[in-house]
């Protein structure tokens, strides 16, 4: 009989500190509230006496917690740079063994090591593999006794001795209640998506990478909004991958705009072929968009139409860029950006007196926008201020689902109709007391397929 017959109790792999992290905060940008936060566990870790002569304990676990690619795993080994302490990184799953106790054992050795190289970290990365909530429902035993093992340790260890843990997930709402209680994860950061400045600070940090001439960082941190850090680290990417395609030395402002049309686009097809006639009813159709945008207040100023092919399948698209950040919409803001939705198909509809399936994309977003002033805003005079709808892992998917009767989801329905109907019937009204300007811009945009918001204002107001 085998001699190691009985030893899968025990963990057999090594678990390995890194001692010399060189990230360090200057190299996360976008996130000062989650770095003041850290801070004070690397100056714990560098001066304990401080702490210990008023009584102080560091706290024992931190949760971070945001959205992927908001730098959960960077600003954790940041933190280890910062203190020159060792860094132990593991991620959830891989606690989850095939045998039962095999997990839990891993748990048990890594505390063990961990505490013999006090001062020091451990990060677990998508802790949610193995800390979700206990129902009584399903049944794991592996992963509940990791998890089991997981309490009892951050019970059992010295928060004293300079060990702490970082712990990151985006989706805090799956995590067990044991978990989050003081005393385990005392601290929860939050490290959301980067406003306007945050967005500026961390294109500046992946620049200083890459050779480039002088960039309009507002213009691009503007047209990035609601990107995280790791979309605008390849955005930046993309844009070095296209200077060299280009065969040019340095990046330019062009060629980060670009990236971000790729990125939200895809790149340009160039051999697809498209008839003259379909190709006029895509330059009214984009045109029709940006005339509605124009002709109403608390638009965003159009920034730029194109009608050349996507890989996407986009045949065309308008994009516009507000001037700042903006944090609140009113009803009026919604309605407006749903009638701007509408204004593709409108302009179809007048100059063709026809309709195309190119307005799909613009049907799903308007109707799930007034979805979701009726059902999550309050914005409706039927349902005043009830929630109707929840939002399901709000970091990830954002899947949302109605909490209400049949007979209320179907007056919901009518409701949603009517707002988008209205918004359509107004942007029909625009298109045809502009329909002088809709020919005179269209003929424009065919002749040269993609023009600047400033080309697009300049002949709707001459």
């Amino acid at each position: 009989m085998d001699g190691n017959y009985m030893s899968f109790g025990k963990n057999k792999e090594k678990i390995y500190a890194e001692d010399e992290i060189k990230t360090t905060f200057a190299d996360v940008a976008g996130q000062d509230e989650a770095k003041e936060s850290l801070g004070e566990i690397i100056d714990f870790l560098h001066n304990p006496e401080k702490y210990g002569e008023i009584g102080a304990a560091l706290p024992k676990g931190v949760l971070l917690v945001g959205p992927p690619g908001t730098g959960k795993t960077l600003i954790a080994r940041a933190v280890a740079g910062e203190a020159k302490v060792p860094f132990f990184a593991l991620s959830g799953s891989e606690f989850v063994q095939m045998f039962v106790g095999m997990g839990a054992a891993k748990v048990r050795d890594l505390f063990s090591q961990a505490n013999k190289k006090a001062p020091c970290i451990i990060f677990i990365d998508e802790i949610d593999a193995i800390g979700k909530r206990r129902d009584g429902m399903t049944t794991n035993d592996e992963r509940e006794q990791t998890l089991n093992q997981l309490l009892t340790e951050m019970d059992g260890f010295d928060g004293r001795k300079g060990v702490v843990i970082l712990a990151a997930t985006n989706r805090p709402e799956s995590l067990d209640k044991a978990l989050l209680r003081p005393g385990r994860f005392d601290r929860r950061v939050q490290m959301e998506l980067p406003d306007l400045e945050g967005r500026k600070a961390i294109l500046q940090v992946h620049l200083k990478k890459v050779k480039h001439e002088e960039i309009d960082l507002d213009l691009i941190a503007r047209a990035t909004s609601g990107a995280s850090g790791a979309e605008l680290a390849n955005i930046v990417n993309d844009a070095a991958l296209r200077a060299v395609r280009n065969n040019s030395s340095s990046i330019t402002t062009n060629d980060l705009e670009e990236s971000i049309e790729t990125v939200i686009a895809g790149a340009q097809r160039k051999g697809k072929v498209i008839s003259d006639e379909e190709k006029r009813i895509i330059a009214y159709h984009e045109i029709g968009h940006a005339m509605v945008a124009a002709k109403q207040s608390h638009s965003a100023p159009v920034h730029k139409i194109t009608i050349i092919t996507r890989t996407s399948g986009a045949l065309g698209y308008t994009m516009q860029i507000d001037e700042g950040e903006r944090n609140l919409y009113s009803r009026e803001d919604l309605e407006n950006r749903i009638a701007t939705l509408t204004g593709g198909r409108a302009a179809e509809e007048v100059i063709f007196n026809k309709i195309t399936t190119g307005a799909s994309n613009d049907i799903e977003q308007a109707t799930k926008l007034a979805r979701a002033m009726v059902t999550r805003y309050g914005m409706s005079k039927e349902f005043d201020m009830v929630a109707l709808e929840t939002v399901n892992n709000p970091y990830l998917s954002s899947d949302t689902s109605l909490s209400c009767s049949a007979e209320t989801a179907a007056r919901v329905d009518e409701v949603v109709l009517s707002i988008v109907k209205n918004a359509h019937e107004k942007a029909k009204k625009i298109i045809r007391e502009n329909e002088a300007k809709m020919h005179e811009l269209s003929e424009y945009l065919i002749q040269k397929e993609t023009i600047t918001g400033e080309e697009f204002m300049n002949i709707l107001e001459n």
